[in-house]
This record gives structure tokens, sequence and C-alpha cells, in this order.
């Protein structure tokens, strides 16, 4: 924890890393990639990275086919073959039935109890997050869930928060906004919000941004603060 916050009449999650594992695709992506498993982190950033080239430029596309595209990009980069067939397979089923991380359905379940409107905001399209939320057994711990979809400009642009807000109808700071992705802090914290950055493995701040109002390692640990 870095300091105290008013309590949120919000919490906002994000879902890809910060709900959901995603260290089980390196196996699918592994194997896809002569078994360069360690390769993941790569694809899932370029996967990021082009999914803001697409609202820089207006053009969106789906983030599973940002997904697609960016693996075989990767591939391109070091001098594997894949069709886009392969592809797909490696990861549009694996990235659907991601298992949520072991401290996420207790702590949805504290925060619930505790009162807390609990919602999602993710880049993954609506019917993504329905069927990533039904797999990982999610779905009865969220009272909303919201996908930039509706309006085709991805996360961290100021305008997925601000839509995000007004379609909860609370101020920034009224809301608590929890990701495990520094640029998604940053965006968050930008747009007013109050920040929670969940530091899971190998996950950084942006050092450049402003602080989070809470630093901490898993989600048990933001229960803990939140009461």
């Amino acid at each position: 924890m870095t300091q105290a916050a008013p309590k949120p009449k919000v919490i906002v999650f994000d879902v890809n890393e910060t709900l959901l594992d995603l260290d089980t695709m390196r196996s699918s992506i592994g194997k896809t990639l002569n078994g360069n498993e360690d390769l993941t982190a790569l694809w899932f950033s370029t996967m990021l990275h082009h999914s803001l080239v697409t609202t820089v430029t207006g053009d969106y596309q789906d983030f599973g086919k940002i997904g697609v595209a960016a693996l075989m990009m990767v591939a391109q980069n070091e001098g594997i073959k894949i069709t886009q067939e392969q592809a797909v397979t490696a990861i549009k089923t694996p990235l659907l039935s991601l298992p949520a991380h072991p401290d996420v359905k207790p702590a949805l379940s504290a925060l619930k109890t505790l009162g807390y409107k609990v919602v999602s905001l993710t880049n993954s399209s609506n019917a993504g997050v329905k069927t990533q939320f039904a797999n990982a057994g999610l779905t009865e711990y969220f009272d909303e869930r919201m996908s930039i979809e509706d309006i085709k400009v991805y996360k961290p642009d100021l305008r997925a928060y601000e839509w995000a807000l007004k379609k909860l109808g609370v101020k920034p700071e009224e809301a608590l906004m929890v990701a495990a992705h520094g640029w998604d802090i940053a965006g968050a914290k930008a747009a007013g919000m109050q920040t929670a950055f969940i530091a899971r493995p190998g996950k950084a701040l942006y050092p450049l941004a402003p602080k989070p109002d809470y630093l901490v390692k898993d989600l048990n640990e933001l229960v803990a603060i939140l009461k």
C-alpha cells in the first residue's frame, strides 16, 4: 500500500492477467513457436501494442484477431513459419479458457460481502469476456461486465475509462481501477480514478506515471485494505 484513499463506490477490474492466469497459454504458444514458451510474454505485449495502433489509426479490430496477428508477427521475427490457422488454434480456445488466479474468487467473494459494486473493464470482446468468466467460474461475482468493443477504443486511451465511468454513473474519484498492468494503471490514474496495482509475477509499474493509490502483492491484500 502506498497511501490511503477514500473508499470507492465501485471497483473496476481489468481481466487478463489481473484476474485470469495467462501463464497457462505458455504451452499452446510454445508448441506453435517450436517450443519457445518464453515468447508468450512477447506475444502478449505485441498484441497490446497493436491494439493501440488500431486505436490511434481508427481502424478497430477485435482483440482476438489482433492476438492472432501478433503471434504471426512474433513467429516471423523469430524465423518460424506458421499458418493463420495454427495461430488461431494456439490462441482462441486457450485464451477463452484461462483459469482465475488462486486469490481471485476468495477476494471477489469478500468484496461482495462487504457491499462493493464489482465490475470489469476489458479490452476483450463482450462475447469473449462472457465466455472467459463462465469458464473461470467468475460470472456470479460481477454486477456488470464492460468491454471497449462498445466504443472501439482500447485501454489505456482515456476515452475508455471516461466511457466506463459515464456508464457506471460515478465520478472518477469514486471508482477504483484494479489492474496488474502499469499501462492500465497509468491510463486510469490520468482519467482521475483511484488505482490499485496488483504486483503479479513479472509485472511492473510504468516509472514515469503517477504512483497508484494502492500497491499490493495480491487481491487478498487489497481486500484487507478496503475493509
